[in-house]
């Protein structure tokens, strides 16, 4: 079995902390029910998170057919338009190019069609090679066998809760960067939001698949996730950015961050680094068409912003429990995530009322309170210098995203 140390927290508060979090989802997914009824709105994702697919089914014959048929053939601009500016190429594909191109001159047009057609092949395999090869490892009853022997019922239960927390949370992503996709300027804004619609849709069905193999009870979201994924969800224009690719994006990278080093998640790794990609994109689109000073001081969008991170904050108390069988503290990885969220928001333009080093300083006493509360003898520490990523490449990433955005 997995050497995870857990963490020994109060199971009165954690019950506690439970029934809160169950009442307030039947008040909200109550209210937007009879908003629903009554034609004023209420719910606006065509997601059923108690079942884990969107509504009309898994619709695995289409996917497999279309979207992964296409993920297959999808040509390289690089190699079929050498001379554009793309640069969509492996170095193993550019090496490979370079040597047709030596052999190009003295070889027959059979040989040539040849090399042109293992050029075509290895640019499709090694596009999702390593996604494609881990769905089949995760679909294959060995799979099944080594998480059983690697992880304790309760651990795999723990792993399932943390997952599908985020799985749920990539449906949302795929809804919500649809949206961004006709609100984005320019060929290369309406390009980089295309790419990330399609990375979102590769991690809601791949992280789908991870999760079913564990062969445990899949829970839905809570309400204050619910809460959080519909507000930005529904949120105006450009604001959709900051609940995204900001808020969102921070807290699934983190969790990834938090999990991939384990045996057999190592994929997080892969979803970790197109979530960096994601988190850098607002930074990146506003230096070519920067967000207007009162779009950035507006103190209405500033306070929404902020209403946004606060049902942020009670994902923690949800999810503390299923973190401490894992062995992670949930205020280190609360410190952690929320240090870096602030930063990519201020960086980003999306001020939120008070400098994000003051924000860093109130979070970091309310999780300190709380602890002062729930915690014999705790001594109060610096929640916001945490660091819960665990794998050293996936801190890389994490580093070089931060420090490019600064």
């Amino acid at each position: 079995m997995q050497d995870l140390q857990p963490i020994s927290i109060n199971p009165a508060v954690t019950a506690v902390n439970k029934r809160l979090a169950r009442s307030f989802d039947r008040l909200v997914r109550g209210y937007d029910r009879a908003r629903g009824t009554l034609h004023l709105g209420g719910r606006k994702a065509t997601y059923d998170d108690h079942k884990y697919e969107f509504h009309g089914g898994a619709g695995e014959r289409l996917r497999r057919r279309h979207y992964d048929k296409s993920l297959r053939l999808l040509w390289k601009a690089e190699h079929n338009a050498p001379w554009s500016s793309f640069q969509d190429c492996s170095k193993q594909e550019r090496a490979f190019i370079e040597s047709a191109k030596q052999k190009a001159p003295w070889s027959t047009s059979n040989e040539r069609s040849k090399q042109e057609q293992a050029l075509h092949d290895l640019a499709s395999e090694s596009l999702g090679t390593q996604e494609r090869a881990e769905v089949q490892r995760i679909r294959s009853k060995e799979y099944a066998d080594f998480l059983d022997a690697t992880y304790t019922p309760e651990q795999k239960q723990a792993l399932v809760n943390i997952l599908s927390m985020i799985g749920h949370g990539e449906a949302y992503a795929w809804l919500i960067s649809t949206e961004l996709l006709n609100q984005v300027k320019s060929t290369g804004g309406r390009s980089a939001m295309t790419m990330q619609v399609l990375e979102e849709a590769k991690h809601f069905v791949v992280l789908r698949e991870l999760i079913m193999a564990f062969d445990c009870d899949v829970p839905p979201m809570c309400g204050w996730e619910y809460l959080l994924m519909e507000r930005a969800y529904k949120a105006q224009g450009l604001e959709k950015f900051f609940g995204m690719n900001v808020l969102v994006e921070s807290f699934a990278l983190s969790l990834f961050g938090a999990l991939s080093h384990l045996p057999g998640l190592e994929i997080l790794r892969l979803f970790h680094l197109d979530e960096s990609r994601h988190m850098a994109l607002p930074k990146s689109y506003f230096q070519d068409f920067p967000m207007s000073w009162w779009q950035t001081h507006n103190p209405a969008n500033q306070l929404r912003r902020l209403s946004l991170v606060i049902p942020a904050l009670p994902i923690l108390t949800w999810i503390e429990a299923d973190l401490a069988v894992l062995g992670i503290d949930v205020f280190e990885f609360g410190g952690s995530m929320t240090r870096k969220t602030l930063t990519m928001a201020e960086q980003a333009g999306f001020r939120m009322g008070l400098p994000a080093k003051t924000l860093q300083t109130v979070f970091d006493s309310a999780f300190n309170l709380y602890c002062d509360w729930t915690r014999p003898d705790h001594i109060n520490q610096d929640f916001m210098r945490s660091e819960t990523t665990q794998d050293s490449a996936a801190r890389a990433v994490e580093q070089a995203v931060l420090e490019a955005i600064a």
